[in-house]
């Protein structure tokens, strides 16, 4: 078939002419493949799937019943734009209960549809050509993504396992610091499972007023937290002059298809950001909005019970990769297990990469886990795996999770 005219006109950000013709099979894609084939080899067995980031249950009952109630109101049809007041005043009252941290809902707290969403549409915002985006790696790149997008620059700091996986601001150089617009810090981390001290964002907050940097902190995470209180970067003396917050409904709300998020933190940020946004995108849902309403007042009851099972899911992970010679620690927050790959193991097989030991798994144990090899050769597990019917399933999963590993020698 001749090729049509549309080739030629695609954008140079997403590959030009050759956007469709890359045949490099992504990590991502890799481990869908693995997992199939090793279904199609094992029928019957089934596949533990530890990769997966994301939520293994529903949002709690009282939630769905709002959503249900909520969606037959007839005043909330209609296009939420930059969200329902209710639910920005909703998010100052959490950020106040659990981080005690005091926001204007008016000035100071926007809705969006998901951090990523948030994370697509903040560059727009301050990003020019030329201009840079400091990114953490391992990470989420969607930030760094639209960065480059816009014709900015992405400087990506190591998160290494000596240095508690935080960056090394100091390691940027003058140019860095100057043409820096953004600093993307993601704690509780993921996929590391790190927490940030209060140290480590004190030292941050000074970096960016010395550098007028703005940090955007992504604490999609932060509610599941096993190491104290959680923290927000935003109740550090100076924070609100140089920083914006990332929350999200989905990971200490089970709600992650729902698609809902909000930005918080300097006025001005979040202005531009509601002015963006607004150009981008009608609102999300607000019967949606409403019932978040009612999982963030409720969420003494909600977040704690869904962090407890999470922290308990990665002590067991913990104790049987520890038995393996792994140097596996249970994580400061998040639901993910973070350890370092084997370099071979005893059936002969040698591991280049975390990359390499993940595809072992899949293939040998049928578990499945996400390779990160920015940072050294890691493999990341998350306690998300399902197991519907309590105590019993979740405890059967682990079960099987050691004994499928019981017989495996790693060397490291």
């Amino acid at each position: 078939m001749q090729e049509n005219f549309l080739q030629e006109n695609f954008a140079a950000r997403i590959g030009g002419n050759l956007f469709g013709k890359d045949t490099k099979i992504y990590k991502f894609e890799k481990i869908k493949r693995a997992k199939r084939a090793a279904m199609a080899e094992n029928p019957g067995v089934e596949l533990i799937d530890m990769g997966v980031g994301e939520p293994d249950d529903m949002a709690f009952p009282a939630v769905v019943d709002t959503l249900c109630k909520e969606a037959a109101n007839w005043e909330n049809r209609i296009y939420a734009d930059n969200g329902c007041g209710e639910f920005k005043a909703a998010a100052a009252r959490y950020m106040k209960s659990l981080y005690g941290v005091d926001l204007d809902p008016e000035t100071e707290v926007v809705h969006a549809i998901g951090s990523k969403s948030s994370l697509s549409l903040l560059p727009a915002c301050f990003i020019n050509p030329g201009d840079i985006t400091i990114m953490t790696v391992p990470g989420y790149p969607v930030m760094g993504t639209w960065t480059k997008y816009l014709g900015g620059e992405v400087v990506n700091l190591p998160l290494l396992e000596e240095n508690g996986f935080l960056p090394d601001l100091d390691s940027l150089t003058a140019d860095q610091r100057k043409r820096a617009k953004l600093l993307y810090l993601n704690y509780p981390n993921n996929p590391t499972g790190a927490s940030a001290s209060v140290e480590f964002f004190t030292k941050a907050v000074q970096f960016a007023k010395e550098n007028e940097i703005l940090i955007v902190s992504d604490a999609a995470y932060a509610p599941l937290n096993f190491a104290g209180k959680p923290l927000s970067i935003l109740s550090i003396p100076g924070a609100m002059d140089c920083a914006v917050v990332l929350h999200s409904m989905s990971k200490g709300f089970n709600m992650t298809g729902w698609r809902l998020s909000w930005v918080c933190g300097n006025p001005l940020a979040v202005k531009a950001f509601a002015t963006v946004k607004d150009n981008a995108d009608s609102g999300q849902f607000l019967a949606i909005q409403k019932a978040a309403i009612a999982a963030l007042d409720d969420q003494a009851a909600i977040t704690p019970a869904i962090s407890e099972k999470y922290e308990r899911r990665l002590r067991s992970m913990v104790e049987t990769l520890k038995k393996l010679g792994f140097n596996a620690k249970v994580p400061a927050g998040s639901f993910y297990l973070y350890v370092k790959a084997p370099k071979a193991s005893s059936d002969g097989t040698v591991f280049t990469s975390g990359e390499d030991f993940s595809q072992w798994l899949i293939k040998n144990k049928l578990i499945s886990s996400v390779p990160w090899d920015d940072a050294g050769n890691y493999v990341r597990f998350s306690a998300t795996f399902v197991a519907r019917g309590g105590r019993d399933e979740e405890e059967r999963v682990l079960n099987e999770f050691a004994r499928r590993l019981s017989d495996a020698k790693f060397e490291f």
